[in-house]
């Protein structure tokens, strides 16, 4: 599993307008006209068309926990810890905890991603302050969105509480969580003109990206039912919201400043690997509380997480990602292909 996402405080009503910043006219809030397109675009295609009859949150009942012991959320062989041998030596109550505790990671990374970070950009595209000017059909769009996310924040919270009710087992969740404080590092080490363009480039990185990571599990019979019946209805939801960040990429692509374009897609291959990383910082937490000594924490992260082994797992997720930008024309710059090559995310058919 990817890394834990982190909390955003204080957030206003809207995204702060990075207008002056992004684009080269003051048109920013005023949404494309039907038939107006914009250099780079292309006709907008809402895949929204259905979603009062199909989405989540419309269609589907709330998922009740069945009565299930700590060790019996997910599967040992889908919790990478729990492979290696210092953990599996551990005793069957504290083995159980890795497992229950992998759940929660789970479960409060998607919480916390969609309410507290993808929110945040679709609230700006609903309300036009986020400085791209979209079609109107997809303004209304990022309202839906706003919906489906907080409903996927509201029922792994839902989970979580459930979770911790029948098993008894506190979850060992970072009040400050890790992926925010990566966001927060790279836009302050970007400066105030690059940073209102690092959550963007994320949120659409991470929109690509996850339905990739959800596929994996949603049809995983060994996962507790109610937690995979709501990977199941999240990865629905989340096809959709994938093809709408491809078309909303191609009508900011138009828009940027060729500048500051390739200076914003040059940081897309660290903000790829910010969502995919492990939390290498709660990983060790957790362990060292299993009474397992500093050396064989490490050893446990070394071994499970080599770095070979987390490229592979990047590649292979961000593939889709990646041809996204390649078929923009961002590898025509050497400049941002050598910011892919150097985070090892070109599959060898675009070296």
């Amino acid at each position: 599993m990817c890394g834990v996402v982190g909390l955003f405080v204080g957030c206003s009503a809207v995204v702060t307008c990075p207008r002056d910043s992004l684009l080269r006219t003051d048109t920013a809030s005023q949404p494309l006209e039907e038939g107006e397109g914009e250099a780079g675009a292309q006709a907008y295609r809402s895949p929204f068309t259905t979603w009062f009859e199909r989405s989540a949150v419309r269609r589907t009942p709330r998922r009740i926990l069945d009565d299930v012991g700590p060790g019996e959320l997910f599967p040992a062989e889908l919790v990478p810890i729990a492979g290696h041998p210092l953990v599996r030596e551990l005793p069957p109550g504290e083995f159980a905890q890795v497992l229950t505790q992998h759940a929660y990671r789970y479960l409060d990374f998607t919480a916390k991603l969609e309410h507290l970070v993808v929110n945040r950009t679709a609230l700006g595209i609903a309300h036009g302050t986020i400085g791209v000017r979209v079609h109107e059909d997809m303004r209304f769009d990022a309202y839906k969105i706003y919906c489906d996310e907080a409903y996927h924040a509201l029922f792994c919270a839902d989970l979580i509480r459930q979770i911790e009710r029948t098993t008894g087992v506190r979850p060992r969740l970072d009040r400050h969580p890790y992926l925010l404080r990566r966001l927060a590092e790279i836009r302050e080490r970007v400066g105030p003109r690059l940073a209102p363009l690092v959550e963007i480039m994320f949120v659409i990185c991470s929109e690509t990206l996850i339905s990739a990571t959800l596929a994996e599990s949603s049809a995983d019979t060994r996962i507790a039912p109610a937690i995979r019946e709501s990977i199941r209805d999240h990865a629905l939801d989340e096809g959709r919201h994938h093809a709408y960040f491809v078309a909303f990429l191609r009508v900011m692509w138009g828009q940027l400043d060729p500048t500051l374009r390739e200076q914003a897609v040059a940081l897309v291959p660290e903000l790829i690997m910010t969502f995919i990383r492990p939390d290498l910082p709660g990983l060790r937490d957790e362990l060292l509380g299993y009474g397992l000594t500093p050396d064989q924490v490490e050893q446990v992260l070394a071994e499970t997480y080599p770095d070979h082994v987390v490229s592979a797992y990047a590649r292979e997720t961000a593939a889709q990602t990646v041809r996204y930008f390649t078929e923009l024309g961002a590898m025509d710059s050497e400049r941002i292909r050598a910011e892919f090559l150097r985070h090892d995310l070109l599959k060898e058919v675009l070296v």
